[in-house]
């Protein structure tokens, strides 16, 4: 049966129909982009006079949900910064608190499935960097036999040691092995540190377009996003002061090298700025590092990581072995003050008993110095080609439509098309093309952005990817 508001609910008329189209749009059930009926058209429906369906868009659109133009009519804002999004009645009874991934995600996923499709928006290692223990190098690195116990809360002792060891050696940051969480992959940090350290409704500042904004967690836990917009040395630094004094932000998220998915590298003078505001407000600062080892073979190195110059226990620093090493283990980790790492180690206990203890043993191998660096360098010289595979290709095929930047680390290329296109129209007609991309809507961008990936495809796969992207693009056109 049709939804209809209650006339004999005490709640206003308008309002029902607020919350309504509020709870289908936190659901994604009304996707951002999505164009809603005219005023008339729901008023009918809906059996009450146009001015309640007026009174309803107003409400919406002063919160940030809906955007309205004159000729064009109302659709959902295709970017909600600023929104609070938390989980509604209709989403929890139909799966727990925890919200499902956002539709454009589910069709790139669901199309990735596919062999068939060439996929230019998986962000992993291609299986022939990705190392491999053989029976006789497992026996040297892990002697005796595997350990099938649960491990330490804070993560095998072995590994905890061999991260801070790693972390001064490759990054310069200073950690003792008690400052450390091995965790499931970086994303799990992430989750700890919204689950435990935030509350429902709390304000938080990211990058934007950022990774983080397409993690359903943030909206899951309650949490409000405000954007941070950046230059081409990082993120705008008063904004964050500014964002603190109009919302009380309790913590910035931030990924300073090689920003998925623009690719920025923030200047040594931009880090130090953040940082020194983060401390003056007492904000903490969580700093996302999983790229900023992978500088292409022959570009120029990044500047250290923020944490590396914290000497106040500020930032949460995240990182893991998912883009470098091997991502089926499911290796991350979190450094932080020791306060901090004991709340999140016995929430994670709590979780799942710790991450998997035969992971955490294979990666003190893989870790070991010299495996590290020849790995390192492999996958720097496989990304230089593929990045350059993917750019020649561009420029043979995708001139006319769209532009892009030259990354000097990271995976990806971030382009922004000549004329903006609807992203779930665009998205569908290159899946029929054999293709399958990430819109930049899902970093939370304005519409005519596009992330494309070239870490996981072969040189002849990336070629004919382009090749059916750029035919797509004619359709299109």
């Amino acid at each position: 049966m049709e939804w209809k508001p209650d006339r004999q609910a005490k709640l206003p008329l308008y309002r029902q129909i607020a919350k309504r189209l509020e709870e289908q749009i936190v659901s994604g059930e009304l996707p951002p982009g999505t164009p809603l009926p005219a005023e008339r058209t729901l008023a009918r429906r809906y059996g009450v006079n146009r001015g309640t369906v007026s009174a309803a868009y107003e409400e919406l659109r002063a919160s940030g949900l809906l955007q309205s133009m004159q000729g064009s009519g109302t659709w959902v804002s295709r970017y909600l910064w600023g929104v609070k999004q938390v989980p509604n009645w209709h989403a929890y009874t139909e799966g727990g608190a925890f919200l499902p991934t956002y539709p454009l995600l589910r069709r790139i996923q669901e199309a990735s499935l596919n062999p068939d499709i060439i996929n230019l928006a998986k962000a992993e290692p291609a299986s022939a960097i990705t190392p491999s223990l053989s029976v006789e190098e497992m026996s040297e690195s892990i002697g005796s036999g595997i350990d099938l116990g649960y491990s330490h809360p804070k993560g095998n002792p072995a590994l905890r040691e061999r991260i801070a060891e790693h972390v001064r050696e490759e990054y310069g940051i200073l950690a003792s092995p008690e400052e450390i969480l091995v965790t499931s992959g970086a994303q799990q940090a992430l989750y700890l540190i919204s689950l435990c350290l935030l509350s429902p409704g709390d304000a938080i500042a990211m990058e934007g377009p950022s990774y983080a904004y397409s993690l359903p967690l943030f909206s899951s836990a309650g949490l409000r996003l405000y954007r941070l917009p950046m230059d081409q040395q990082g993120v705008a630094v008063e904004e964050i002061r500014a964002l603190h004094q109009a919302h009380r932000i309790r913590m910035v998220f931030v990924n300073p090298t090689y920003q998925n998915p623009t690719g920025i590298v923030w200047s040594q003078s931009r880090r130090r700025r953040v940082l020194e505001i983060c401390r003056e407000l007492r904000i903490p600062l969580v700093e996302d590092d999983a790229y900023g080892i992978l500088t292409l073979a022959g570009c120029r190195k990044p500047p250290a990581p923020i944490k590396a110059l914290d000497e106040e226990g500020v930032v949460l620093y995240v990182n893991s072995l998912s883009k470098t090493m091997a991502p089926g283990l499911r290796i991350g980790w979190l450094i932080g003050p020791i306060s901090v790492i004991d709340r999140l180690a016995d929430a994670k206990r709590q979780m799942d008993f710790g991450t998997s203890s035969v992971s955490q043993q294979l990666a003190v191998a893989l870790l070991e110095r010299h495996r590290w660096r020849r790995q390192i360098d492999r996958v720097s010289h496989h990304l230089n080609r593929q990045s350059q595979t993917m750019r020649t290709a561009l420029r043979k095929e995708m001139g006319g439509f769209m532009e892009w930047n030259s990354p000097q680390g990271s995976y990806h290329l971030w382009c922004r098309l000549h004329k903006p296109a609807d992203e779930q129209e665009l998205l569908d007609l290159a899946i029929r093309e054999g293709v399958v991309f990430t819109p930049g809507g899902v970093y939370g961008a304005e519409p005519g952005w596009l992330r494309l990936t070239y870490s996981w495809e072969s040189k002849e796969r990336l070629e004919e990817g382009i090749r059916r992207l750029a035919k797509a693009l004619e359709s299109f056109c």
